[in-house]
């Protein structure tokens, strides 16, 4: 497990990070979900704690303490005052070496899951999202959401879970601890019973627990669109690629092109869709940080009349940064925007922590934000325009709308 300190003045306010190597990715085939409910459920008590005694020991001191399930891993979440720091910092190490995972506890964080995806169910974009990423990823690392299915969750029993709890000691860790903390804090961790156990294993044995590390985790559409119907007068496009992990040199200049297309009131969605033709309410880029080929999303929200008009101007607004090059004006307000956006996104000592506890956790280096800052200054127009052609032709479509719209959409692609 690295540990990685962060020290700054936040007026006794520590935040603590732990990610932990494959997350929905790793769900077997037939046990989607399975990462979700084992998150979950190592809340509800570890080590020598109950799961009452445990919700007491976070709640009595104001901390907060998460556990969240990701695609490319898990990552559990701790903010506390630094006094409290020693007592709750062991509750991690017990959540990973001895968590209870009780069967009446497994059973209750099935049922809330459950109830949480037929919530998702009603969600029009969800379901849009859900059918693109499937025909895209299929049973890849990005096939399905977190939250797995429910026949899947339905079917997962304490043995699975505990299987899952042996691996965890065994997989790559990265352990991010910010702002003020006692000094001796990782002498503390290294000593402790609660994590003792990581390092005895991390010794004896070494197993693989993920998808195949290839990058080639596509597969071969058989088609450029997917459609799934609710009984809703909405409508949702994506139009989306799978384009490259994080770690690519040309991350950076895909970045750059999402905060063109969907970045504050000057992007290119919100002049098109929202102040020109106004025939939408929501419109916007979906493009994540991965490890595996990452998902590049245009997607908007619109009524059943102007679905065709807003499929239409989708088509041009991503094919507009293909086919010609974006000013130097343009080029300098994104490189600011991008600057400004990283900076907004690392306002708490939380969201400093978390991002440098994922950029290690997926293999990246300390360095990487810097660098990839100097490499931002380099860009130029033509790169933009290489890229787009090199990642963006081709996309896919994917809709939720009533039957007959989806009828309508269908023809328009097809045309």
């Amino acid at each position: 497990m690295k540990i990685i300190l962060d020290k700054f003045n936040t007026k006794n306010i520590m935040a603590a990070k732990l990610w932990i190597e494959d997350g929905s990715r790793a769900d077997p085939i037939d046990k989607k979900g399975l990462h979700q409910i084992f998150c979950s459920t190592i809340l509800r008590g570890c080590g020598p704690y109950d799961n009452n005694h445990f919700a007491e020991i976070v709640e009595s001191a104001g901390a907060i303490l998460n556990c969240d399930t990701y695609e490319d891993g898990m990552l559990i979440s701790l903010k506390c005052i630094e006094s409290d720091a020693y007592n709750l910092l062991q509750l991690i190490g017990w959540m990973i070496t001895k968590p209870s995972l009780e069967i009446d506890q497994i059973e209750l964080e099935k049922d809330l899951t459950i109830k949480a995806i037929e919530r998702q169910k009603q969600s029009t974009y969800q379901q849009a999202f859900d059918g693109w990423r499937k025909m895209i990823y299929a049973d890849g690392p990005y096939g399905h959401d977190p939250l797995g299915s429910i026949n899947h969750i339905k079917s997962i029993h304490k043995d699975h879970i505990c299987s899952l709890a042996d691996s965890l000691k065994y997989r790559g860790k990265t352990l991010v601890i910010a702002g003020n903390y006692p000094n001796n804090i990782e002498n503390y961790i290294e000593d402790s019973i609660a994590f003792r156990e990581i390092k005895k294993n991390n010794k004896n044995k070494n197993i693989i627990t993920s998808h195949s590390k290839d990058s080639e985790v596509l597969i071969k559409q058989k088609a450029s669109i997917c459609s799934r119907i609710l009984n809703t007068q909405q409508v949702v496009l994506l139009l989306g690629k799978a384009t490259v992990i994080y770690n690519n040199e040309d991350d950076i200049i895909l970045r750059l092109i999402s905060c063109y297309f969907g970045y504050g009131m000057s992007s290119l969605l919100f002049k098109v869709l929202r102040e020109k033709y106004g025939v939408v309410y929501e419109a916007g880029i979906y493009h994540p940080i991965r490890e595996y080929k990452t998902p590049f999303i245009m997607h908007a929200s619109t009524t059943e009349e102007k679905a065709i008009l807003t499929l239409n101007l989708l088509k041009e607004c991503w094919q507009s940064v293909i086919e010609t090059e974006i000013s130097d004006e343009e080029l300098e307000l994104l490189k600011i925007k991008y600057g400004g956006q990283m900076a907004h996104s690392f306002q708490s000592i939380s969201q400093k922590a978390e991002h440098k506890a994922h950029i290690l956790g997926i293999g990246l280096t300390n360095s990487h934000d810097k660098e990839t800052l100097i490499r931002l200054k380099s860009v130029s127009s033509k790169e933009i325009r290489d890229a787009a052609n090199k990642y963006l032709k081709d996309p896919s479509l994917s809709v939720c709308s009533n039957k007959e719209i989806i009828q309508e959409i269908k023809n328009n692609w097809s045309n």
